[in-house]
């Protein structure tokens, strides 16, 4: 039989409160080969992100991948590795500690927040313990991805289902799905883009730059491809850019597949023999900066433009932990938990200890 894990300081009267669970993908521990291949192989074994065959895939993974990417991709993380640690783990912190700081003000009940990666640290299993030591009884898990994809928010599903599953007592719960159409979302990305080219001038061009997929994903029925092209509608409409003005490209590909397309770096390329002096690159699929946006873009795909003939790249930074960003998602938390107490009884936590003692509860 399995075993299920005991309520938490279970006490008849303890206050409950809600939950959120804030997630984003994660990062290694370090910027070392050693952190970088414990973090690639929980992360690429996971079949949601490739759907290989697990021997074949376990082959090629262990064999080959993990082998030659962990010193590479531990170069690239040195180059942007801070004092505080990881940018990725930064920046999704300052959201979440943030999100706490709103959300108290403004909720009429106790709420909690707790950051968690679907890989590495904080891990979603001790974050769903931490909440629920805290007497959380409804859980709301807002993944930091605007645009649904089965490799990223299914992701988080499947991990929340299967720690979930393994309590006794199962809190209600409740899992954003997406946001990437969501008006608060659009105007705190046109509201930082529109500051950057305030500070900074403005470029020949804007390119919105989605994290790629498999094609393969989208013909069997992901939604991403949709969602990013919905967001970048949303966004020229709300910085009023022509259909000339800016460029939808798909990043990050890994191996011989067919991915989403136009890739970014050759879309970079392309634009560099244009003539165009200053190429503006946005990536409004990352919540927050990592090594996609800081290295891949800011980096490398710099060095690209430049040596195709292109004067320089800008790249607009990720919202981050931006007032309006949080604002919103504080909102779109609002907006999933409204209604989650209507209906609950209403007794102070003492007297709710006082009748449950008196029909011979221990605690």
């Amino acid at each position: 039989m399995p075993t299920y894990q005991e309520t938490p300081k279970f006490e008849h009267g303890l206050p409950e409160s809600t939950g959120v669970l804030v997630v984003n993908l994660g990062t290694p521990d370090a910027p070392t080969s050693g952190a970088v291949r414990r973090f690639l192989k929980k992360f690429l074994w996971d079949p949601r992100v490739v759907e290989y065959p697990r021997l074949l895939w376990w082959l090629v993974l262990n064999l080959v991948i993990l082998v030659i990417r962990p010193p590479r991709s531990a170069a690239a993380y040195q180059k942007i590795w801070t004092d505080q640690g990881s940018p990725l783990l930064v920046h999704s912190q300052a959201i979440a500690t943030k999100l706490g700081a709103r959300l108290s003000a403004v909720s009429e009940t106790p709420v909690q927040v707790e950051l968690a990666m679907t890989y590495g640290d904080p891990s979603i299993n001790a974050a769903i313990g931490r909440l629920l030591e805290g007497g959380a009884r409804r859980i709301v898990t807002l993944p930091l991805y605007p645009q649904y994809s089965s490799t990223t928010t299914a992701s988080v599903f499947d991990a929340l289902v299967r720690e979930l599953g393994r309590q006794r007592w199962i809190p209600e719960s409740r899992l954003i799905n997406n946001y990437h159409d969501a008006p608060g979302y659009i105007d705190a990305l046109s509201a930082s883009i529109r500051e950057s080219w305030n500070e900074n001038g403005r470029g020949d061009k804007l390119l919105m730059s989605f994290h790629g997929i498999p094609e393969s994903s989208l013909l069997k029925g992901d939604p991403y491809y949709c969602h990013c092209q919905k967001t970048a509608r949303l966004l020229a409409a709300a910085l009023n850019l022509q259909d000339d003005e800016f460029v939808v490209s798909f990043q990050s590909r890994v191996g011989r597949e067919k991915w989403l397309s136009p890739y970014t770096e050759e879309t970079v390329k392309s634009l560099g023999t244009q003539g165009l002096s200053r190429l503006d690159v946005v990536c409004p699929g990352f919540a927050t900066d990592c090594l996609e946006t800081l290295e891949e873009i800011a980096m490398q795909n710099a060095e690209f433009f430049v040596a195709a003939g292109g004067e320089s790249l800008h790249y607009i930074p990720s919202l981050n932990a931006r007032d309006d960003h949080v604002d919103f998602l504080a909102d779109l938390i609002l907006q999933h938990i409204s209604g989650w107490n209507s209906g609950v009884d209403t007794q102070s936590p003492s007297d709710t200890r006082a009748r449950a003692m008196a029909k011979g509860a221990a605690s």
